[in-house]
């Protein structure tokens, strides 16, 4: 079962009596576009984004700079080394996409890895090949992990073994207003009860899975054990209550004349809802909810993609059967070959507004929209040990890089 044990975080010294760090946390790496970046690099010359996002434009090895501006801020006293080991229990105040008040409760530590599919830490959706050199070589450089992976343990009651009181060691503001706070949990009772929770049943990458086959090629490049064994892990209990799952839409370009509706209206019936504005956009999502329907955005509007069962069920048979009505599932088997087919490319975003948005300002061809999975669904193809597609979940709110560091040399 997996290990999971405390460490001796490294902190921004402005935080230790609770003062706001907005300016100094970033976002993960992954979901930082080029503007966001560069706004992020302005708020302060040591936000986390300069440790996580090294420019390239700059003398010397950009991670090789990361690594000496890490040790830097520790030598100068802009961050520090915890006094003891600890976990730290993560709280996270925000609202939904309804506008309905919500808190996520979750604990970071370290996280022994372990190969895919070769142990109890599993692999939530199949990932798609992406050079892995990039992190790699900032793991290497900075000898830590700058951002925690998020992980779901299937383990009910872990919520209530952890402490959120009193003042945290870090908080901040995220840019979608989402107050996220971290305290030390030191208790040596609470911290054996954390630990066996966690190992008591498999954890469910829920989030950073490149960044953990990244920490198990690091880990092979040394004949003993160590800190390189380990990988900073946010864990939270795999329940509705805690969880807001987002879909990833799909944007489309390259189709030039080609009409997707009409290339895939032998397996969806295509129903017109209207043209693309805001009000139709949202409500395609009430009406995709209803009729368990895709949504197509193009130049004619919004349409609902109904999927015609018998058509669609032979492209579905080497599924299994608890993922045959995953709106991914169904856009890998009954979308993407006439895509492929018709020159198309893919991306992946989220927001089903941002996405209307480049298909309305001719920054896409299409885009078509897709439902959420919820908690139960993955609960229990992690019970099964089945991934789902690639880019079929949206965890929110992320983790605020910065808050806390892992050190493998300390």
């Amino acid at each position: 079962m997996p290990q999971f044990v405390p460490f001796r975080g490294i902190l921004y010294q402005a935080g230790q009596d609770g003062a706001d760090l907005s300016s100094l946390t970033a976002p993960p790496y992954d979901v930082i576009d080029e503007e966001r970046r560069a706004q992020l690099e302005d708020l302060d010359p040591h936000n986390a984004v300069h440790l996580t996002l090294p420019r390239d434009d700059q003398p010397g090895d950009r991670y090789d700079r990361a690594g000496a501006m890490l040790r830097a801020w520790l030598d100068d006293g802009t961050l520090r080394l915890d006094d003891a080991a600890a976990f730290y229990s993560y709280r996270v105040e925000f609202e939904d996409e309804s506008g309905a008040s919500r808190v996520m409760h979750g604990v970071i530590g370290a996280l022994e890895v372990e190969p895919p599919d070769d142990g109890d830490v599993l692999p939530h959706e199949r990932t798609m090949p992406k050079p892995k050199s990039d992190r790699l070589d900032l793991l290497r450089a900075t000898r830590a992990n700058l951002e925690p992976i998020w992980g779901l343990t299937l383990t009910p009651g872990l919520t209530s073994l952890l402490d959120d009181e009193g003042v945290p060691a870090a908080r901040c503001v995220d840019t979608r207003g989402a107050r996220h706070c971290l305290f030390r949990v030191t208790d040596p009772a609470r911290i054996e009860a954390i630990s066996a929770a966690i190992a008591a049943t498999p954890l469910v990458i829920a989030d950073g899975h490149h960044r953990y086959e990244t920490s198990l090629r690091f880990r092979e490049e040394h004949d003993r054990p160590g800190p390189h064994d380990f990988i900073m892990c946010l864990v939270v209990e795999l329940t509705n209550d805690e969880l807001v799952v987002q879909p990833i839409h799909r944007v489309i370009t390259h189709l030039g004349d080609t009409d997707l509706g009409t290339l895939v209206s032998d397996r969806f019936d295509v129903v017109e809802l209207g043209p693309n504005d805001p009000e139709t956009v949202e409500r395609a999502a009430a009406a995709m909810a209803e009729r368990s329907a895709m949504a197509l955005v193009d130049a004619r509007g919004v349409a609902l993609l109904v999927a015609r069962a018998e058509e669609l069920a032979p492209m579905l048979a080497d599924e299994p059967s608890i993922l045959g009505g995953v709106d991914a599932t169904r856009f890998e088997a009954g979308l993407a070959p006439a895509i492929e087919q018709a020159g198309g490319e893919v991306a992946y975003r989220h927001g089903r507004q941002i996405v209307a948005a480049l298909v309305r300002k001719g920054e896409a061809d299409a885009a078509v929209l897709l439902r959420p999975v919820d908690a139960d669904l993955i609960r229990q193809a992690a019970e099964e040990r089945i991934r789902m597609p690639q880019k079929t979940t949206f965890f929110h709110p992320k983790p605020s890089t910065g808050l806390v560091i892992r050190s493998l040399d300390h």
